[in-house]
């Protein structure tokens, strides 16, 4: 992740900087977190997200780590906060976080999306649990009937009983994104259920690819397998960056708990940024 603070500017990351930013050896990001100035009261920051493909996204849970971290401890971006708490707010919602350690932060996701026309799907599904899309040849798929789920931003779990290290996801993570049944493309899962309270997750993530970690997909994959009774209501996700400890609530909140490290701090090259004054 990238976080960019720009609280105080009025100016706004254009697709083609994020792709420029991206594309960069020094700033490649799976995220660009940019931090604006609060925009409706009651919150500490508004924050923008963008793809690796300049698109943007409604959520990001490894990254609002990340920005919460910045915000508390970072010399350049610190500013006070009450009771190790922040309220950010992006185009999907607002998000509560605290922290809970000195590098970890549990992430408030809100509630999941289950609805076909909330995820969304280009046609109805009256039961999202399973949906009908594959992968493969039709008498022997290689992928079969993801669960879905919009945790600010669509997703597709396919859950299977083999390693999701087997599986090519590199090769058929951007057939699945860009399916005519999601009108707003989707992050591919491919998920192993290892025992009653712990899961094996990779991910490709829309406009982005293949990732270390996607904290959105790891709350969905937990909600798509609570609601096949293949875990309960709380699980620990393991993916290649790192593992995460999902909540689903009671209240229907989901609860993303991790760790976040520093791995280097700089200055963007103004040339990076064309709409820049």
């Amino acid at each position: 992740m990238v976080v960019l603070d720009l609280r105080g500017s009025q100016h706004r990351v254009a697709p083609e900087e994020a792709r420029a930013i991206a594309a960069d050896a020094g700033s490649r990001f799976d995220q660009l977190m940019v931090v604006h100035d609060p925009v409706s009261p009651g919150t500490d920051a508004y924050m923008r997200i963008y793809n690796t493909d300049g698109s943007e996204s409604g959520a990001c849970g490894n990254g609002t780590r990340c920005v919460a971290y910045a915000m508390f401890d970072d010399p350049a971006m610190a500013r006070p906060a009450e009771g190790g708490r922040l309220t950010l707010e992006t185009v999907a919602g607002r998000v509560g976080v605290r922290r809970v350690a000195e590098r970890a932060f549990t992430v408030d996701m809100g509630r999941p999306r289950l609805a076909w026309d909330e995820i969304p799907l280009a046609e109805p599904f009256p039961d999202t649990r399973r949906i009908e899309l594959q992968i493969g040849p039709i008498d022997d798929p290689v992928l079969h009937s993801p669960g879905v789920v919009n945790m600010g931003n669509p997703h597709a779990v396919f859950f299977t009983e083999r390693d999701p290290d087997s599986y090519d996801l590199a090769r058929f993570g951007p057939l699945l994104e860009n399916h005519p049944i999601f009108p707003e493309r989707a992050n591919i899962s491919v998920a192993q259920v290892t025992g009653r309270d712990t899961i094996k997750l990779r991910v490709w993530e829309r406009g982005a690819g293949l990732t270390l970690a996607c904290g959105t997909a790891a709350c969905a994959t937990v909600v798509a397998a609570s609601r096949l009774r293949m875990v309960g209501r709380h699980a620990t996700v393991s993916l290649p960056g790192g593992d995460l400890v999902i909540e689903w609530r009671a209240d229907d909140h989901v609860l993303m708990t991790g760790p976040v490290f520093l791995e280097a701090e700089g200055t963007f090259a103004p040339e990076l940024f064309a709409g820049a004054a």
